[in-house]
């Protein structure tokens, strides 16, 4: 049975003096997020929110600005109060917890990681990591120790005593990682984290990331702008427009079956190749078709387009896909180009 660390139901979050006015216009009269403006003065930062993230699973929020993905996410820490629904976290009510509760549940079950780090200037790059333990009033040589095997978990050993300044803006991230990790939290949540450094540096810290959290078993809330940085890391992408979430998938199914002309707008510049899955193209066998050539090659039902390109080179058969061992469909050329296209059939 899946568990489910994190689960958001029928979360609003109005900005206004006649919030819950709003929620009720909004529900009976499907109120846009412009009229709501217009003739209750709100703004609807979050718009009926509902989704779950499993433990060790990366959930990726995408949005353009404004869309509501960060407010979103403060609402699993309670940085910001929800106007309406519920958020659990690790099977606890956020909403209903008191102060006490609410700073150890931040300090010792969630991370969270900006797109400035805010590291103290005057603090070593150990004692910026070590700070979340200070505050817990860890003793010294176990906040030291802890700090320098998680700086080496981001690739900083030999960094410990330098300061921010002396590191380049993706040391610096990775310094702001590593103070996420250094209290053990079973869940980090990641702001933009990425989206102020240079393209290639972005995409080294992604993969070491994705990595990093796969090995530590972290659950993850990452909000990004960019589909191409979610459909690189996560597992499952929610999108947002104007506080709703207009979709939730796994990068294949998003973009292979965008929900909307705004998510397929989204989508369209996307290389399908290491996306899309045989069994998503194949052609399903069934009473009526002749069994497939002995001769034709076999692939797996989740080898991607490339791999099955450079395969049906050397095969003048259709591609055969086996799933458990079984025959179960069929790949023509015809049904691969199509795949690469954007089309099955």
């Amino acid at each position: 049975m899946v568990e489910h660390v994190v689960e958001l139901s029928g979360v609003w979050k109005v900005f206004g003096d006649r919030a819950q006015e709003t929620i009720v216009a909004a529900k009976e009269r499907g109120l846009t997020k412009a009229e709501a403006l217009a003739e209750f003065k709100t703004v609807i930062g979050v718009r009926d929110a509902s989704f779950s993230v499993a433990r060790g699973e990366i959930f990726c929020i995408m949005g353009l600005s404004g869309s509501g993905k960060s407010t979103l996410v403060r609402h699993v820490n309670r940085l910001i109060e929800p106007t309406a629904g519920t958020i659990r976290v690790l099977g606890e009510d956020v909403s209903a917890m008191g102060p006490k509760d609410l700073r150890e549940m931040r300090a010792r079950h969630i991370g969270m990681v900006f797109q400035h780090m805010a590291l103290m200037p005057h603090r070593s790059v150990r004692e910026n990591v070590a700070y979340p333990l200070e505050i817990r009033k860890v003793p010294k040589s176990r906040r030291w120790a802890i700090s320098d095997h998680t700086l080496g978990l981001v690739d900083l050993t030999g960094y410990e005593d330098r300061l921010p300044r002396e590191l380049s803006g993706g040391m610096q991230q990775r310094v702001g990682i590593a103070r996420a990790l250094a209290s053990d939290p079973e869940i980090l949540l990641m702001d933009e984290p990425f989206s102020a450094l240079d393209p290639l540096i972005r995409l080294q810290l992604q993969d070491q990331f994705k990595v990093l959290v796969r090995d530590l078993n972290k659950s993850t809330l990452f909000i990004t702008h960019d589909l191409d940085e979610a459909i690189r890391i996560g597992h499952r992408i929610a999108i947002m427009k104007d506080g709703v979430i207009v979709q939730i998938g796994t990068p294949e199914e998003i973009v292979t079956q965008p929900a909307d002309d705004y998510v397929r707008e989204f989508v369209q510049g996307i290389s399908r190749l290491k996306l899309v899955r045989a069994h998503t193209i194949m052609e399903p066998l069934t009473n009526g078709h002749a069994h497939p050539s002995a001769d034709a090659v076999r692939v797996s039902g989740e080898s991607d387009l490339d791999s099955l390109i450079d395969v049906s080179v050397n095969s003048e058969h259709p591609l055969v896909v086996q799933e458990g061992g079984q025959d179960v469909g069929v790949i023509t050329k015809t049904r691969l180009l199509r795949g690469i296209q954007g089309g099955a059939s």
